[in-house]
């Protein structure tokens, strides 16, 4: 079964996936976050350094493009082709606001015909393997029964579903429906995503979906970065696992950023880190608070050194914290 790593925003770049490769591995792909290219082509200092070969040397990285234009696709998806990746993968799933308001992402679904055209002209001329992640519908999961069998006419490398429409965010329950649908009329891989936080929760997706060729785990395995290993039957969360990918992130991004912006991106990390950790709030909120490295540094062992592993690590939708508490 193949695991693979969801493309996080502003999350799950070159400097993480590089850190966790380090530190755990266990991951067949990573899927990169995406970019969203300009008829020129002009990619942005975060973007270009994300995409280089150099950064991502070592492991198996997909970039994820996010395009409405099959023109700009095309030519983004060449470009890659020529950095030396081997895949890339289409958006068809971000349900963020700013990116549905321009028409990409999930806005997609909206319109079959339209989406049709657009897979037309992109199969029909990449030289390259194109995935594709989506959901199952803007507004509703009745769309699914028009949109699957657009996706069934193509050679579409492999199918990353989540199963809720762009309405829903994160929120409510996978539609299942919409999976058994795909396993059914798809003759490409099929790969599922979206609300696995435990060992269990792969186990349980497994054993009722043979027919899968993989799951890709995102929050999940940010909170509980163990995870897989947990899964191949290894060692679960320890807390020495936490505090060596911490401080491991947080070297690099001393490298490569400002102290404060360093500082300030380890916040992000901090946060689903808590989600695993049995330990009184104000300990987190401390290391939140912090924007020195000195001081943020201090506050975060001192975090570590009060927390203890929770029984069940696992992302916990309900709350932004531990213990019901919000960060």
């Amino acid at each position: 079964m193949r695991m693979y790593f969801a493309p996080m925003e502003g999350i799950t770049d070159a400097i993480f996936r590089q850190a966790y490769q380090a530190c755990f591995g266990g991951v067949d792909k990573y899927f990169m976050p995406f970019i969203s290219p300009s008829p020129s082509l002009s990619y942005t200092g975060r973007e270009a350094f994300d995409l280089s070969p150099a950064q991502n040397r070592g492991l198996y990285a997909v970039p994820q493009i996010l395009a409405r234009d099959a023109v700009c696709f095309l030519g983004a998806a060449g470009d890659l082709r020529e950095m030396g990746y081997g895949e890339v993968n289409l958006n068809l799933g971000c349900p963020s606001g700013t990116v549905t308001g321009k028409g990409k992402g999930a806005a997609m679904l909206r319109d079959v015909d339209c989406l049709q055209r657009f897979l037309d002209q992109v199969y029909a001329n990449v030289s390259m393997p194109v995935s594709i992640k989506t959901r199952i519908g803007f507004d509703t999961p009745k769309e699914w029964e028009k949109i699957l069998p657009v996706f069934a006419r193509y050679p579409v490398h492999e199918l990353i579903l989540h199963p809720r429409t762009r309405q829903q965010l994160y929120r409510g329950t996978p539609h299942l429906q919409a999976l058994e649908a795909a396993l059914e009329t798809l003759k490409c891989p099929v790969v599922y995503n979206g609300d696995l936080f435990t060992a269990g929760d792969v186990e349980n997706l497994l054993h009722a979906y043979p027919g899968l060729s993989g799951v890709m785990l995102g929050r999940g395995l940010l909170s509980n970065p163990a995870l897989l290993r947990e899964l191949g039957g290894g060692e679960k969360l320890q807390m020495e696992d936490l505090v060596r990918l911490h401080d491991h992130l947080l070297r690099a991004c001393m490298q490569l950023r400002s102290p404060i912006g360093a500082v300030g991106r380890m916040h992000v990390f901090v946060k689903y880190f808590a989600h695993s950790m049995d330990v009184p709030v104000r300990y987190v909120r401390a290391a939140l608070r912090e924007n020195k490295p000195e001081a943020y540094q201090e506050a975060v062992g001192e975090m570590f050194r009060m927390a203890s592993i929770r029984e069940c690590p696992r992302y916990d939708q309900e709350n932004a914290a531990p213990n019901g508490a919000s960060l």
